[in-house]
């Protein structure tokens, strides 16, 4: 199945305009935060699967093994809580993300116990950015959801 639109089909229209704005602004964070790129790539995709983004889990679970991240981890981001292989910023990282992530689920967002769980391992910068992309990428997941964006071809590097 086909996706049901090419956001980006015409470059002068109002949602391409929107959409190219989207991508840039994730693309400055996944550059510029001093957020360790492995956490940045661990957050998307955990977000992305929450979310049932099969574009967005394809993207970024090519793109973290493109970059190095090892395959147990990649296919542990769904098992977070129940592996080993992450560090207590990761975790604290992908605790924010799926809080975060689930508010759509009525779940009541960012919890202050989880909040300062992250404050211990990133500052207010580093926080602030780790806010932006998890926003971001709901955004980017939803619009990928309702227009039938499959997973599957994408190759890896793309995007980040």
């Amino acid at each position: 199945m086909t996706a049901r639109l090419n956001l980006f089909g015409d470059p002068t229209a109002t949602a391409a305009k929107a959409a190219k704005h989207f991508g840039t602004a994730s693309q400055t964070i996944l550059a510029e935060s001093t957020v360790p790129a492995a956490t940045q790539k661990l957050v998307v995709l955990r977000a992305s699967q929450i979310n049932g983004d099969g574009y967005a889990t394809d993207v970024w679970s090519k793109n973290a093994a493109h970059a190095g991240e090892s395959a147990t981890r990649i296919n542990l981001v769904a098992a977070w809580r129940e592996s080993t292989v992450f560090t207590d910023a990761e975790r604290a990282a992908l605790r924010v993300a799926e809080e975060g992530t689930r508010i759509a689920d009525a779940h009541p967002g960012v919890s202050d116990e989880t909040w300062a769980n992250a404050a211990e391992h990133y500052d207010d910068d580093q926080l602030s950015d780790l806010v932006m992309l998890i926003a971001l990428i709901n955004a980017t997941n939803r619009m990928a959801v309702i227009i039938g964006q499959r997973g599957g071809e994408y190759e890896p590097g793309g995007l980040g």
